[in-house]
């Protein structure tokens, strides 16, 4: 009976060529096609570049800031004006008192020049012509009330997000990718099984007809075959059509053109060996945990805006140009250093308001946390049961085709002898192919189940 049930599911599962395969794909190979062809993990990618980009221009702010200025113009402004002649007091040498002026001080409080020079006026020309200046600024922050500080914890914050959106959206990819070739393989089993029971019916028909021949049945036996050959020809017809589809999705999600001619193979059922016992750390709530952080040093930065801000600064310059009565004005450079010190205040509550409602969205982002939390752990017990469900549901499948080939067999030998119907039979035929159907949908669905728990567990590779 062994031999008979072995041939039976052999014959159940045995490889009907539906067209011309160009090439044969594995689940690994869609996989690598899927993650290299997926536009929502590019760009999962590139944001993690952008976040990279981010971080270090926000580490460039503890370092000094350097500024180069140049500036070259020409005008044709020009004018002139006079310096006013007069006397100029000769001085003298006394011993004791150095050089004095000579001159008498006069009783009302005037001075009178006893020797004196002519300084006659002079009238002075000056024109700007071409000017050019550079220089050079350097600013150091010694303190921003945590700002800088800050704002890089939080571009890190980002960076931390920006790997965890490519692990979630790997881990979507992968899920999709797994659905699509499970279904495909389902389709293509279906139909495999499809033609094993029109074997079974064809064989069938061939003895009816040569009963009928002999006088040993009736044409009724006949139409009744026909029937069911009929079913059969329109399930393998549907299970063709449903696995050209389902390949048609598997290429859309590969990056494949609609119509490549591609196969797939079964995969193994997952050992049970490998299933996750725990929830790890999804994606999805790293993000909101490194979210939450961000809230909290949000109410940092926010309060950096309003404490004391102190930086030193040094500069140099150095300009050339203008002329002044012929001779040239600016040929020289000048250096300065200082402190800078900013102090806002809050007069009008304005930062304590913003503060207020930076703790405000921290807190309700702390809230989101412990709900998502509390879905996850619900969502993967839901994953872990259905799971489970599915293992029970291929273990009874499995069973219940063993009963129906076992049914099958000696539901023939009693045909073929005469203490059965053929009605009777052919049920038993109906049985077996429908408890073939439901192994084949148990096993997809365990594998679909398998690969949505590992994903509800964070531990989808």
């Amino acid at each position: 009976m062994k031999k008979i049930l072995i041939s039976v599911i052999a014959l159940a599962f045995n490889v009907f060529p539906i067209n011309s395969i160009a090439q044969t794909l594995t689940l690994d190979d869609c996989i690598s096609k899927a993650l290299e062809h997926n536009k929502s993990l590019s760009s999962a990618k590139l944001k993690l570049d952008q976040t990279n980009f981010d971080m270090k221009s926000y580490k460039a702010n503890f370092y000094p800031q350097i500024n180069l200025l140049a500036l070259d113009f020409y005008t044709t402004a020009k004018g002139s004006f006079t310096l006013e002649g007069g006397h100029l007091p000769i001085y003298n040498y006394v011993d004791g008192a150095g050089f004095v002026p000579n001159v008498t001080q006069n009783a009302d409080g005037s001075y009178t020049l006893n020797q004196y020079a002519d300084f006659p006026s002079k009238n002075i020309d000056w024109k700007l012509k071409n000017v050019f200046t550079a220089g050079i600024s350097l600013i150091e922050p010694i303190y921003s009330g945590g700002k800088i500080s800050t704002a890089y914890e939080m571009s890190k914050l980002g960076v931390n997000m920006a790997h965890e959106n490519i692990r979630l959206t790997e881990s979507e990819v992968i899920v999709n990718t797994h659905e699509a070739y499970y279904l495909a393989v389902k389709a293509k089993e279906m139909g495999e099984v499809a033609r094993s029971y029109k074997t079974l019916l064809d064989e069938l028909k061939k003895n009816v007809e040569g009963a009928f021949r002999h006088g040993m049945s009736t044409r009724n036996d006949i139409m009744k075959v026909q029937v069911k050959q009929n079913e059969a020809e329109l399930a393998i017809q549907k299970a063709d059509n449903n696995y050209q589809l389902a390949l048609m999705k598997l290429c859309h999600i590969i990056g494949l053109p609609l119509t490549s001619e591609i196969g797939v193979v079964k995969p193994d059922i997952p050992n049970a060996s490998t299933l996750p016992i725990e929830m790890g750390q999804r994606p999805e709530h790293v993000i909101l945990d490194n979210k939450t952080e961000l809230a909290r040093q949000n109410v940092k930065l926010t309060k950096s805006d309003y404490l004391p801000n102190v930086a030193v600064g040094a500069t140099y310059h150095y300009a050339n140009g203008g002329e002044l009565a012929g001779k040239k004005m600016l040929d020289n450079g000048s250096a300065s250093v200082g402190v800078v010190v900013k102090m806002p205040l809050d007069i009008f509550g304005g930062a304590t308001n913003k503060v207020r409602s930076a703790k405000a969205a921290y807190q309700i982002a702390q809230f989101e946390q412990q709900d998502l939390d509390e879905q996850l752990q619900l969502e993967w017990a839901q994953c872990r049961n259905l799971y489970d469900e599915a293992q029970t549901e291929l273990h009874l499948s499995q069973v219940a085709l063993e009963q129906a080939a076992e049914n099958m067999r000696l539901s023939k030998q009693q045909y073929e002898v005469g203490f059965e119907s053929l009605a009777d039979y052919l049920e038993t035929q109906s049985h077996w192919q429908q408890c073939n159907a439901s192994l084949v949908n148990a096993r997809c669905q365990v594998q679909l189940a398998y690969v949505r728990l590992l994903k509800a567990s964070g531990k989808l590779k």
